[in-house]
């Protein structure tokens, strides 16, 4: 832990009288409500989207990058929007697809000391800014009719873990969650399946609220055999 790290630490456990407590929390709640409130009236506009997570850190000449960019436009031209966290790497792949391909390019960005950026592809009226990653995910959860996981790192996991437990529990419809590369994933998958499942802690159901693929065009047809299946469409 850094010196940074530990005065920041130190900070927290310094005694705080009642009424700065209140002070500090009764102001946090206020900016909390702004961010719903504007998020809510921003994405309602828009309509829900594909939700593509995945790593802040993937270079434009990487292989994951590409696919990325690939998936979205080829979501894009079959009438769906893409929203993404707005930062980098695989975001702004998604968001470049998404912008080249003539659809809804939309980033949730959040405000962050490293990493974070909003990229360049995102259309300008469709950039929404965060402070609580919180407030953050509500946003992808309420206004994504689909999510579609690359490979990631912690706040990827994060996001996906977030759409499945919805899901399991019924608090979210059942659209599909996709993770792509099973090179990347199936370590994951596997130990679910060995782990979780042995010993109880899941069902043999829920393995089927998520799906594990290999290409872009696999992904693309998981979204596609939904909306026909329910016979529904992309509401744009």
């Amino acid at each position: 832990m850094d010196e940074k790290e530990i005065s920041r630490l130190k900070r927290e456990f310094k005694p705080k009288t009642w009424t700065q407590t209140k002070a500090h929390d009764s102001w946090s709640v206020f900016k909390i409500m702004a961010e719903v409130v504007e998020g809510y009236e921003e994405l309602a506009r828009i309509g829900p989207c594909v939700a593509v997570f995945g790593s802040a850190r993937v270079k434009e000449n990487e292989t994951y990058y590409k696919a990325a960019e690939e998936l979205a436009y080829l979501l894009t031209k079959k009438g769906f929007g893409i929203i993404t966290g707005g930062g980098p790497g695989i975001m702004e792949a998604a968001n470049k697809g998404a912008h080249f391909a003539g659809g809804k390019s939309v980033g949730l960005n959040i405000n962050l000391p490293f990493e974070q950026r909003a990229n360049p592809f995102i259309d300008p009226d469709k950039l929404i800014e965060f402070d609580y990653f919180f407030t953050r995910k509500l946003m992808f959860m309420r206004y994504s009719q689909g999510y579609i996981v690359l490979p990631g790192g912690f706040g990827t996991m994060d996001e996906m873990f977030e759409a499945i437990t919805l899901i399991q529990t019924h608090k979210l419809v059942s659209f599909p969650v996709i993770l792509v590369c099973k090179e990347y994933w199936g370590g994951l998958f596997e130990w679910i399946k060995k782990t979780m499942l042995t010993q109880g802690m899941i069902s043999e159901k829920d393995l089927e609220l998520f799906y594990l693929v290999d290409s872009v065009e696999e992904a693309v047809e998981v979204i596609e055999d939904f909306y026909e299946k329910y016979e529904l469409k992309p509401n744009f």
